[in-house]
């Protein structure tokens, strides 16, 4: 199975760590955040990965080539001039899925024990073009689901801005998404002409026409690594779920 891992991010929040060192190499017990997913996308199935690079997409790929790709197949999609948000790396690294299978989408910096088999086996089951995986859990963003959890919109808790994309009669639910992605290479046709634009606003574009998803995973252990204050929290987590990330 193919995966992408989106690794392309500035790490702003985790300043000054990233001041000389890219997000994906930060080290938890040891090991980046990068060998961290590398090894549970592997353990998984997902034996096939692409991996964006844009903030010191040298010392990267550097890496990567020293740790002799972690015997996987990896392949490097770089924004080195210029960094195109989540959705626009999707569309730069686009020809890596041209097996017209679905494929997984993994935010670099989170820690999670989620089973991405069975979030597979679940988008499979389903005819949606992509699912979200998705926690009941504080953050100011949420996606909103009717109680089928198919996407109907979106919301911004600081501010109040609210997308609705669906015309539903029924109540929505707020959820934090949570990095964690099937998508049917189907989605491809949504893609705006521009370069840069976020995964948010291809699922809200998408969403118009088309079935997406929420796949609820709030029983799982899950951690934002981006934010500088959860480095000391994810050493204990990781010692918690360490036999979904093999050493």
């Amino acid at each position: 199975m193919r995966a992408m891992i989106l690794a392309a991010g500035l790490g702003t929040r985790l300043k000054p760590l990233t001041d000389s060192t890219p997000k994906a190499l930060i080290k938890i017990k040891g090991q980046t955040l990068l060998e961290l997913q590398i090894k549970k996308l592997k353990a998984e199935g997902f034996d096939q990965i692409i991996i964006n690079v844009h903030h010191f997409s040298d010392q990267i790929q550097h890496y990567l080539k020293q740790n002799n790709f972690f015997d996987t197949s990896i392949e490097i999609s770089d924004e080195s001039e210029k960094l195109l948000d989540t959705g626009g790396g999707l569309k730069k690294a686009s020809h890596f899925f041209s097996d017209s299978e679905p494929f997984l989408v993994y935010n670099v910096d989170i820690l999670s024990n989620i089973s991405l088999r069975k979030l597979m086996e679940h988008h499979l089951s389903s005819s949606s073009i992509a699912t979200l995986a998705v926690q009941d859990r504080k953050s100011t963003r949420k996606f909103l689901f009717d109680n089928n959890k198919i996407l109907c919109g979106w919301m911004n808790g600081r501010t109040g801005e609210k997308i609705i994309v669906k015309d539903e009669q029924s109540e929505l639910f707020p959820y934090s998404f949570s990095g964690v992605q099937i998508v049917d290479p189907e989605i491809f046709k949504y893609f705006p002409s521009k370069d840069i634009f976020s995964l948010v606003e291809l699922y809200l574009t998408a969403a118009r026409r088309e079935k997406i998803i929420g796949y609820n995973h709030s029983k799982d252990e899950w951690l934002d690594l981006g934010k500088i204050e959860n480095l000391n929290q994810a050493v204990n987590l990781f010692e918690k779920i360490r036999n979904t990330y093999p050493v």
